[in-house]
């Protein structure tokens, strides 16, 4: 905006064609969280959530399939990633699963041993961007290590069938769980379509795009 009194900008010198790269740059999410309020009981309801962080990466190609892998990149550490063949030392995941963009985190549901979800997005520039750009795929990926936190109960990832839950729905580690502890059942639209053997069905708070609202749970 340019105000009373004062000198306009010089105009920006026009952009030839082709003389700036799209940058593809990948948001990983690492945390997910979940607001709960127990159909039978406590009727304000109970929320909590992880911690979570972000990564930068980008794609020699631009395009990401499924099969790809990626790894730390040693050119924009700490929080940078990049693209590598499956077999090189610096790879660390390779995409499980690659789906349509969304600005709604909670409308992306990956397929089960995902460990990490890869928001992938386009900027135009000359410089990596620190994560703004239009979101164009999501990329689900699996740790080539070892370490599977997204694996049903070990305690990380996107919530599935298997995997242990506090009374307010934030997801632990099942080996390390509490007596208070619930193992998921199922993700349902409706309590009513929840399996035989859940004691204890949790309503989540309202998120637009999510595929399912009610946790069906039972005593751990």
């Amino acid at each position: 905006m340019v105000y009373p009194g004062s000198t306009p900008p010089p105009a920006p010198p026009r952009r030839r064609r082709g003389c700036l790269p799209a940058l593809v740059i990948l948001v990983v999410v690492l945390g997910l969280g979940y607001g709960a309020s127990k159909l039978f009981g406590d009727s304000h309801g109970k929320s909590s959530s992880s911690a979570s962080s972000s990564s930068f990466a980008s794609h020699k190609s631009g395009e990401w399939k499924v099969g790809d892998c990626g790894g730390p990149d040693p050119d924009d550490a700490p929080n940078g990633y990049t693209a590598f063949d499956c077999g090189d030392s610096g790879a660390t995941f390779k995409a499980l699963d690659v789906q349509a963009a969304s600005f709604l985190p909670d409308a992306i549901q990956c397929p089960a041993g995902t460990d990490l979800i890869i928001q992938v997005s386009v900027s135009y520039g000359s410089k990596k961007s620190s994560g703004g750009g239009i979101p164009t795929k999501t990329v689900c990926g699996r740790n080539l290590s070892a370490t599977h936190p997204g694996d049903a109960g070990a305690g990380g990832g996107q919530l599935v069938k298997g995997d242990c839950i506090t009374s307010t729905a934030k997801e632990v580690p099942c080996a390390s769980a509490g007596s208070d502890a619930y193992t998921v059942l199922d993700l349902v639209k409706q309590q009513s379509q929840c399996p035989s053997g859940t004691t204890e069905p949790m309503r989540l708070t309202m998120a637009i795009g999510r595929p399912y609202d009610v946790i069906c749970a039972a005593k751990k």
